[in-house]
């Protein structure tokens, strides 16, 4: 199976139809392969989105903002690390989110997520955006009461309003040349549990867990319901969603790395063309340069710096 072909499967391209129940978190689209086959698929797919990636920084027409959502141990910050691990730093911007701070709080909730978005040549990544507002802030009725909005605006409709702005934003942002590709990493709640212990029995692992993980588990029916609605209200053909199975953590590397390709390769990257008085001017740089180089690099062969005895 070709990498770019793995992500097509859980793309949401009907989002009136979608049921998260429909998703299994242990799927891995009939793919029987080891961990070695896995980490040379992964490979190619990495070496695929670092050549589209030189091309999207070389062209600097378009910009590519990927969004990952989860629930805690979903595997995140792995599949960010190995996925972008071929990514040129100097092409690419990541932002984890986290609590809001008070400066933040005195701006709208997309403030803080739009003035980080990607220039245009380069690969911007969220762990976690804006999509918390209608997700935890929802499961969380006390975040939004220390927002400061005005209480009248706090109606009964807020989440579908916010679920309106989000969609005009995507829309805006997509209309000027940003690709947008957001992703659910979607681990069951029996794996989470077994990936907390680890982090407790693992030393090294200790800081990554956190108690009120544990609390936060007993909002999961609930979470699951906004996730699915959050999807349904927002998968538009010009920003989708991909809900990716992550409990198996290769997998869910492959189903990433599968849809970064696809939608880099959407793009039609190409280098920028010179016209023909530039290529006149790299002609005669070429000449110049060369009449400082020995002689044989002047004929167009190339002196390997070995010496006759190396030889």
């Amino acid at each position: 199976m070709k990498i770019e072909a793995l992500a097509q499967k859980f793309r949401v391209d009907d989002p009136d139809k979608f049921r998260l129940s429909d998703v299994d978190p242990g799927d891995t689209a009939g793919l029987a392969i080891d961990k070695g086959e896995a980490r040379q698929m992964l490979q190619e797919g990495i070496d695929k989105l670092s050549d589209l990636q030189e091309m999207l920084y070389a062209q600097d027409r378009w910009a590519v903002l990927a969004m990952f959502q989860a629930m805690d141990a979903a595997g995140k910050d792995s599949a960010i690390e190995h996925v972008m691990s071929g990514v040129n730093p100097q092409g690419c911007q990541v932002y984890s989110f986290k609590a809001p701070t008070s400066h933040e709080l005195d701006h709208d909730y997309l403030w803080r997520t739009t003035i980080a978005t990607p220039e245009r040549g380069r690969i911007g990544i969220f762990n976690r955006s804006y999509y918390e507002e209608v997700l935890v802030v929802r499961a969380h009725p006390e975040i939004l009461a220390k927002q400061k909005i005005p209480p009248q605006l706090v109606t009964r409709d807020i989440w579908k309003q916010r679920y309106e702005d989000i969609r005009a934003f995507e829309k805006y942002q997509a209309r000027n040349g940003t690709l947008i590709l957001k992703f659910f990493l979607h681990v069951s709640k029996d794996e989470q549990a077994k990936r907390f212990i680890d982090r407790i029995d693992e030393p090294g692992k200790n800081w990554k867990f956190n108690l009120g993980d544990v609390a936060e588990r007993k909002l999961w029916d609930d979470y699951m319901r906004y996730y699915e609605e959050t999807i349904r209200e927002t998968s538009r053909p010009h920003a989708p969603w991909f809900v990716v199975p992550a409990d198996k953590k290769w997998f869910t590397r492959l189903v990433v790395a599968s849809a970064m390709v696809e939608g880099l390769e959407s793009l039609n990257l190409h280098y920028p063309q010179v016209d023909d008085a530039t290529r006149d001017e790299l002609k005669k740089a070429r000449v110049l340069l060369a009449a400082e180089l020995p002689d044989k690099r002047k004929n167009g062969k190339k002196d390997n710096g070995k010496t006759g005895k190396d030889r």
